[in-house]
């Protein structure tokens, strides 16, 4: 059995190393890279290794976890980032929720928790999508007008969410052979979606569908 690969991104050394050794306790994981700021993660990117998961903190200077975020949001590659904060802030969750984020945790957490979220977010996509749901609807009060839109999606734009919704997690290259075109009319169902609907990412799309009860497996 493979092990779950992790990168952590935090600008405290000795919470990198303590979250590093707790992973290993814990189990199937290994932590790849570990970053003191979300500069030097951007930096990084693309990632010379495959990663699952990467554990994000909030609390950074010059570049916090929501901004890492957004820049997250801009690249056509998938990252599923598990946020870890002191902050209860509730402003601070929805934004991360709203901007990619597929789970969040305050670092007060227990060994129990972190394990589950991590286990969700790669075997399932999300930790708590009825969660991310709720916040994302409070965050942006433009969804409250969507509710009362026909959803009107070509044949393609909706072949498209259905395959973003796969658990298969398909990237817009493979996306575009199973449909038949090019990566660049991909691009298109997908701002075309962001725009009559007001979505911001993918995790946008996934909740689209599961609001809607649009594809699998929310039928």
């Amino acid at each position: 059995m493979s092990k779950t690969t992790v990168c952590i991104v935090d600008d405290h050394k000795i919470v990198r190393q303590g979250l590093k050794e707790l992973l290993e306790k814990l189990g199937n994981y290994e932590v790849l890279e570990e970053f003191e700021s979300g500069q030097l993660f951007m930096e990084s990117l693309p990632p010379k290794k495959p990663v699952d998961i990467y554990i994000l903190d909030y609390s950074m200077p010059k570049m916090n976890g929501i901004q890492v975020l957004q820049e997250l949001e801009k690249r056509e590659e998938e990252y599923k980032v598990l946020l870890l904060t002191q902050h209860l802030d509730e402003q601070i969750i929805n934004q991360a929720y709203h901007y990619g984020a597929r789970g969040f945790l305050h670092k007060n957490c227990t060994a129990h928790d972190l394990k589950f979220a991590i286990d969700n977010i790669v075997k399932i996509g999300y930790n708590n999508v009825a969660e991310i749901l709720k916040r994302i609807r409070n965050y942006d009060e433009t969804t409250k007008d969507n509710d009362k839109k026909e959803i009107n999606l070509s044949e393609r734009e909706f072949k498209f969410l259905e395959l973003v919704c796969d658990e298969k997690e398909y990237t817009y290259e493979q996306m575009a052979e199973i449909i038949g075109v090019s990566v660049k009319s991909i691009d298109v169902y997908r701002t075309s979606i962001f725009e009559k609907y007001n979505i911001k990412s993918k995790v946008g799309l996934v909740l689209f569908s599961f609001k809607h009860k649009l594809t699998k497996p929310f039928l």
